[in-house]
């Protein structure tokens, strides 16, 4: 890992390196999910893997979250769910020969509370959270026409305070 990769320039430097970590492994992958480059995605979602699945899966489901009530400020309905998951599926079909669509219905479901994540009796779903879940913000990102950057920094930084709050 080079420099550049351990103290990322846009994160906050007050930040662990553990939250750094899990933002730059995420913005790897989005990346290269946003562009369908399928090394560079396998290289951070592999990064993904190595790091607390629980933190990185309440990143990517703050980060989900957001970018549907963004695109959806009315109010988000089963047909709205479902054309994201279409766009989302369709799209990583072309490039992600594994693709397995009930891992992305999981992210969706787990990111609006529908569904726990940690109870989904399928391992290899569950190993693979953060890579579809960097899917399906990509998906997301593309549809708001938006960088990601600043929902990671706000979804890190809504964790922090969550585990702030819960310290005794």
């Amino acid at each position: 890992m080079n420099s550049k990769e351990q103290n990322h320039p846009m994160w906050p430097t007050e930040w662990p390196s553990a939250a750094r970590e899990i933002a730059d492994a995420t913005d790897a992958a989005v990346a290269a999910a946003r562009t369908a480059e399928p090394e560079p995605f396998a290289e951070a979602s592999a990064r993904l893997a190595a790091l607390d699945q629980e933190q990185v899966t309440v990143v990517h489901a703050s980060i989900v979250r957001e970018l549907l009530e963004e695109l959806h400020p009315d109010g988000l309905t089963g047909d709205d769910v479902q054309a994201v998951l279409e766009r989302c599926a369709r799209s990583a079909a072309s490039w992600v020969p594994d693709l397995d669509v009930s891992v992305l219905v999981v992210v969706l479901t787990g990111a609006l509370g529908l569904t726990d994540q940690d109870e989904d009796p399928r391992p290899l779903a569950r190993a693979d959270l953060p890579r579809y879940a960097t899917l399906v913000i990509a998906d997301l990102l593309a549809a708001a026409d938006a960088p990601g950057s600043g929902y990671i920094r706000r979804a890190i930084g809504e964790v922090a305070r969550a585990q702030t709050v819960e310290m005794p």
